[in-house]
């Protein structure tokens, strides 16, 4: 059985911002209960020269939509990275799925072998599709979707494995 280069990045992004969503609102709940103002978990960090979590969550739907414009050939989504509540990581979020799940399976097709061009502050990096998606792209964006987790369980927010891995399929 062959897998195609839809099957193995799009679903992979839109379920990891699902679970990312839902560890959102455990937290926000959280931050309810506690009487903490949500801004107080938006703006934590784990070190001092770490984004705090609310750029973790913009970085995740950025290298998604990413994955998604790239291996597509198509115009990325843009946002104005201003969110500054749950609500609006929520809405972000919610947008980045809805255009991850408007691409076809069929604009992937050919996509492994595809030159992807990446360009960061003072790097231009080029790859073959496959290895953007599994050597650069996942590990960038499990990074910051641990990062965000971890930045929230350190702040007491009663978060475990199953939380991060969300539902899992039946076997």
């Amino acid at each position: 059985m062959s897998v195609s280069m839809y099957q193995i990045s799009i679903p992979v992004c839109v379920r990891a911002l699902t679970n990312l969503d839902n560890i959102l609102r455990k937290s926000q709940e959280f931050a309810l209960n506690e009487k903490v103002d949500e801004s107080v978990l938006l703006n934590s960090r784990l070190a001092l020269n770490m984004f705090p979590l609310v750029r973790q969550v913009q970085i995740a739907s950025d290298i998604s939509k990413g994955i998604g414009s790239r291996l597509a050939g198509i115009e990325n989504l843009k946002f104005d990275d201003t969110e500054k509540s749950f609500a609006e990581l929520y809405e972000r979020l919610y947008k980045t799925v809805e255009y991850l799940n408007s691409i076809r399976p069929e604009q992937l097709d050919g996509s492994d072998e595809k030159t992807v061009e990446l360009k960061l502050p003072g790097i231009q990096m080029s790859f073959k599709g496959i290895d953007y998606l599994l050597s650069f792209a996942f590990p960038n964006l499990f990074f910051h979707i641990t990062t965000a987790y971890n930045i929230l369980r350190h702040n007491g927010v009663d978060l475990g494995k199953a939380d991060y891995l969300g539902d899992l399929p039946s076997l």
